[in-house]
């Protein structure tokens, strides 16, 4: 059965081609406003390119081949981030600040999950080259923006520190290799596991212990910060990653923010704040972003970043469809050169925007677009008439 798919693989059909069309140029639009530059990376990279530094996590969804030109191994862009990193730091190489935005499709070797497309369009933005918490709020308010955008009405947004889990492995003197361990049963809040984790830890580790204990159980609304101050060891690092947390989300009264401190997602190569935005509908984050200073540094100049990304086809399916006027249909024009009236007539409506379907020889009507009005002449002139629905 050739017309078969892949697993996890989908065709876009007219209506919802339509509404993935309608949501990235209203997106782009709202980041060119905003002094984000659109970049068009390749679909194709050199596989070192692509892994390295934040592309690390990617390898096993990256689809690989062999360029018959080069002999390299060449990958198919799992995730868009690190090229636009490249292109920030290699190719503009720019002193000040740099606004980043991107729209493409990306390919994953295996779904992220079982409900999850192996192709998403990868939709972000990024701003390199300051290192203030402003840039994150700038990024955070320009996240809200996209989401009143594609009309989302309830979703919350969940911030959290990855300085706060690094700042407690050093102090309880955790090795690398134990980290990744311990990263998982944070990231899982698997509380038995990490209890039997912290067990294990020296006598001078236990306090850092009780307060990675402590960091599944700091989940909420704002005040969780009060509690976290109250309960973490007053570690300089610590200290700063709330006060940052407690800046955010003050300057976004208006967006619904939950505090999650262990929620370590990106935990790899993000360095301090990070956020995923939800919404019923979708189990899994609907946007995810961050701050991850040095991602360029891999391409020869490290720079402070921030940035967020979304998978433009579950944002759209959470989007809810615009009323739209139906389209005009038109008799077919190029019969004569008495037809010019009407050529006319369906140009000027074309310019105004409207979608005129022009019939052809021995055409009855248009199985798609669903038109409810048609071109008519009546007393000498060419105008618009309701179509009658049987």
């Amino acid at each position: 059965m050739n017309w078969l798919l892949p697993e996890h693989l989908a065709d876009a059909l007219p209506q919802e081609a339509a509404h993935l069309e309608r949501l990235r140029r209203e997106i782009l639009d709202l980041f060119q406003k905003r002094g984000f530059e659109l970049v068009i990376p390749p679909m194709l990279e050199y596989l070192e390119s692509l892994l390295t530094g934040a592309g690390q996590d990617l390898q096993l969804r990256t689809c690989q081949l062999a360029d018959q030109l080069s002999g390299r191994t060449l990958g198919i862009r799992a995730d868009m981030t690190p090229q636009v990193a490249r292109i920030d730091a290699h190719l503009l190489n720019r002193e000040g600040v740099t606004r980043l935005c991107y729209c493409g499709s990306t390919l994953h070797a295996r779904p992220a999950s079982l409900l999850s497309s192996r192709e998403p369009l990868q939709m972000g933005a990024e701003l390199y080259g300051y290192a203030g918490v402003e840039a994150d709020i700038e990024i955070l308010r320009l996240l809200a923006a996209v989401l009143k955008t594609a009309r989302l009405s309830d979703y919350r947004v969940d911030l959290g520190h990855v300085g706060l889990f690094r700042a407690l492995s050093r102090a309880a003197r955790i090795e690398p290799e134990t980290e990744e361990t311990l990263f998982g049963l944070l990231q899982g809040k698997d509380v038995p596991g990490l209890a039997a984790f912290c067990a294990q830890l020296p006598a001078e580790s236990a306090p850092y212990g009780a307060a990675l204990m402590a960091l599944p159980t700091l989940y909420g609304g704002i005040e969780t910060l009060d509690k976290a101050r109250a309960v973490l060891p007053p570690l300089p690092e610590i200290g700063a990653a709330l006060t940052t947390l407690a800046r955010l989300a003050a300057a976004v009264p208006d967006l619904p923010i939950s505090i999650d401190l262990a929620d370590l997602r990106g935990y790899h190569y993000h360095n301090g704040v990070v956020f995923a935005a939800y919404a019923p509908g979708l189990p899994a984050a609907v946007a995810l972003g961050g701050r991850y200073d040095g991602v360029g540094k891999s391409f020869g100049r490290a720079r402070p970043a921030t940035g967020f990304s979304l998978d433009l086809r579950e944002l759209a399916r959470l989007s809810p469809l615009p009323k739209l006027a139906g389209g005009i249909l038109a008799p077919y024009s190029g019969k004569d050169v008495a037809d010019s009236e009407l050529a006319a007539e369906i140009t000027r409506l074309r310019e105004a925007g409207e979608i005129v379907v022009e019939l052809l020889p021995d055409e009855t009507h248009d199985e798609g677009l669903r038109c409810e009005r048609r071109l008519v002449r009546r007393d000498g002139r060419w105008i618009l008439d309701r179509i009658q629905v049987l």
